[in-house]
């Protein structure tokens, strides 16, 4: 079968390869588990925060610190590199290399722009004297996006790995598997990353 842009249809069963053995399945469940540890993690971090975030000890408030053209940008530039993401294991199952390394690098490069513009907004953030010492809710700012921020960092260095392994080893179960588990984490960080949106940004410059 034909798509109507000419490309082949991938076939279930001429895929079935990149599923790989039953223990390559477990090392998925495995990482599934993992995800639920990091999701008890941010629970936790989102509870503190929303506990902290009013008592600014006579410091900046959230109002007075957030600036919406700025977490907007961070939020539209994540989200477009969980999408290139996904493109890039829809190029996995078509036994598409070159694609593939080409998508991945997409979203490695999107990373670390959103990384550097979250770097320069804790700079300024210090340079004001908003530091993380000023007030409990600064503690509780900077403790739960900096996690994040450090999550996406592995995270990017993560797939520049699978990346190599790709080059060295092709498409097979195990490279499969490998970016198959770093999709799922870097699709974990955009929604967490949708909550502090939400939670703390907007929920702080509506204040």
């Amino acid at each position: 079968m034909v798509e109507t842009t000419g490309r082949p249809i991938p076939d279930p069963k001429s895929s079935k390869h990149l599923h790989g053995t039953e223990e390559e399945e477990k090392n998925i469940l495995g990482f599934w588990i993992f995800l639920s540890t990091d999701l008890v993690l941010f629970a936790c971090l989102f509870a503190t925060y929303l506990v902290l975030r009013t008592h600014t000890d006579g410091g900046p408030t959230t109002a007075q610190l957030f600036e919406i053209p700025m977490f907007t940008l961070e939020t539209f530039i994540l989200l477009t590199s969980s999408f290139t993401c996904g493109l890039a294991v829809r190029e996995m199952r078509y036994n598409n290399l070159r694609r593939l390394l080409g998508w991945l690098a997409v979203t490695v490069l999107l990373g670390l722009i959103f990384v550097g513009i979250e770097a320069n907004e804790f700079l300024s953030y210090s340079l004001e004297g908003a530091t993380m010492q000023r007030s409990a809710f600064l503690s509780g700012f900077f403790t739960l996006v900096g996690t994040h921020g450090l999550h996406v960092s592995l995270g990017i260095i993560w797939m520049i790995s699978v990346g190599i392994q790709l080059l060295r080893d092709r498409i097979q179960p195990t490279t499969a598997r490998k970016l198959f588990n770093a999709g799922l984490y870097w699709h974990f960080l955009d929604v967490v990353w949708v909550m502090i949106y939400t939670v703390v940004y907007l929920m702080g410059v509506m204040k």
